[in-house]
């Protein structure tokens, strides 16, 4: 028995394999999109802390919880573009974060989908700052929610 080789039985089978692999990959990448990495911070002082992740993300939350004497102070989202500093951007500030004060930002479900307005390329860094009034009688804690992005 002898098996056809021609070309269009040839083209036909790699065709079939492109569109199971393609399928596979859509598969792979919708679960990756629905995987969340979270990064975390801590610490006494100033909040000054940069997460990204070396591929193309989105920002899905941000989380910061505080104790400790009383104190609030502006809390700053920004990115730092891998394009460079004319790119570079406040994205979102909250005006009173602090003791009693925790920050809960969470992307809406509006924004995750994809393009999101929330995307980033790699080598992008998301930028939080937040200036401690009390150093070292306010702890933080923070985190931040990170997805890959197609």
């Amino acid at each position: 028995m002898t098996l056809l080789r021609t070309p269009s039985k040839i083209n036909d089978v790699l065709g079939a394999a492109l569109v199971l692999q393609e399928s596979e990959l859509a598969e792979v990448r919708q679960r990756q999109m629905l995987s969340v990495a979270t990064k975390t911070a801590t610490g006494s002082g100033d909040i000054a802390h940069t997460f990204g992740l070396d591929c193309k993300y989105r920002l899905v939350f941000i989380r910061c919880h505080f104790t400790g004497s009383a104190g609030t102070a502006s809390f700053h989202i920004s990115v730092d573009s891998a394009a460079g500093p004319a790119y570079d951007a406040r994205l979102f500030m909250i005006a009173l974060a602090g003791t009693d004060k925790d920050v809960h930002l969470r992307i809406g479900e509006g924004d995750t989908g994809e393009p999101s307005a929330w995307t980033f390329q790699a080598d992008d860094a998301i930028k939080i700052a937040w200036t401690n009034p009390d150093s070292g009688n306010i702890t933080w804690g923070l985190e931040v929610g990170l997805a890959i992005a197609t």
